[in-house]
C-alpha cells in the first residue's frame, strides 16, 4: 500500500518514546513564501482524546483545519512559535525557522521529554532530545496535529496583514510568489512585511536603487 495512502498514526511517538514519555510533534508553515513570518507549532497529544481526522494540514480543506484547530486547542497541549521577517532575514530561513521550532517547544507547559520534527534535521538546541520524521505530517499524528496548528496560526496572521496592506492577495496566497504577488509587488512596491534576504524582494529593491541613482 502506498505510504502517502495510509492516515498518519502513533508508531513513531511509540517507537521512539514509548507510551509513557510525554512527546511532542514539531512542524513549520511559511519557509517559502516572500512575506509574512514563519510559524512553528509544538503539539502533545491526550492520546485518549484525539481529534478524528487529524492528518498533514495541506490535505485538508481551510474549514476542516479550523475545526481541528479548535478541537486541538481545546484537547492538546500547544505551543507556538513565531520568528519575524526581521529575523528571516538576519539569520536567514533555515535558522529562523529553527528558532521558532525551539520557541514553539519552549511554549509547552509542561516541558516534554522527546519531540518529533517534520524533516530531515534537527534543529540545534532544542531543549529536549528529538528525532526527525521525514514526510512526518502524513505519519504520525502529533507532527500532523503541529503542521494544522502552525498552518492555521499563519494564515490568520496572513489574512491580517492583508487588511493592513491591500493588493497583493495575501488573504489567499500567504505570502507565496504568485503571479498576483509580484504584479502588485512591481505596483505597490515592497513592505516590511517582505523578506528582504529573499531573490525576488531583493531584485525588486536593487532595480528601485537602479532608477534613483
Amino acid at each position: 500500500m502506498n505510504r502517502a495512502s495510509i492516515p498518519p498514526d502513533l508508531t513513531a511517538e511509540v517507537e521512539y518514546a514509548g507510551k509513557d514519555t510525554t512527546i511532542c510533534g514539531v512542524d513549520e508553515a511559511g519557509r517559502g513564501p516572500w512575506a509574512g513570518p514563519v510559524v512553528a507549532a509544538a503539539v502533545v497529544l491526550d492520546r485518549g482524546c484525539i481529534p478524528p481526522g487529524l492528518d498533514d494540514s495541506k490535505k485538508l480543506t481551510p474549514r476542516r483545519r479550523a475545526a481541528l484547530f479548535d478541537a486541538l486547542r481545546a484537547a492538546a497541549s500547544v505551543g507556538v512559535g513565531i520568528a519575524s521577517v526581521g529575523e528571516i532575514d538576519a539569520l536567514n530561513i533555515l535558522r529562523a525557522n529553527d528558532l521558532a521550532m525551539r520557541r514553539a517547544i519552549a511554549a509547552l507547559d509542561p516541558a516534554p521529554d522527546a519531540a518529533l520534527i517534520d524533516g530531515n534535521r534537527v534543529p540545534p538546541g532544542l531543549p529536549c532530545r528529538a528525532r526527525a520524521v521525514v514526510g512526518g505530517d502524513g505519519r504520525s499524528l502529533s507532527i500532523a496535529a503541529a503542521s494544522i496548528v502552525a498552518k492555521v496560526t499563519r494564515d490568520r496572521i496572513m489574512a491580517g496583514l492583508a487588511d493592513a496592506h491591500p493588493g497583493y492577495g495575501w488573504e489567499r496566497n500567504m505570502g507565496y510568489g504568485t503571479p498576483q504577488h509580484r504584479a502588485a509587488l512591481e505596483r505597490l512596491g515592497v513592505t516590511p512585511h517582505h523578506r528582504r534576504s529573499f531573490r525576488p524582494i531583493h531584485n525588486i529593491l536593487c532595480r528601485k536603487h537602479e532608477k534613483l541613482d
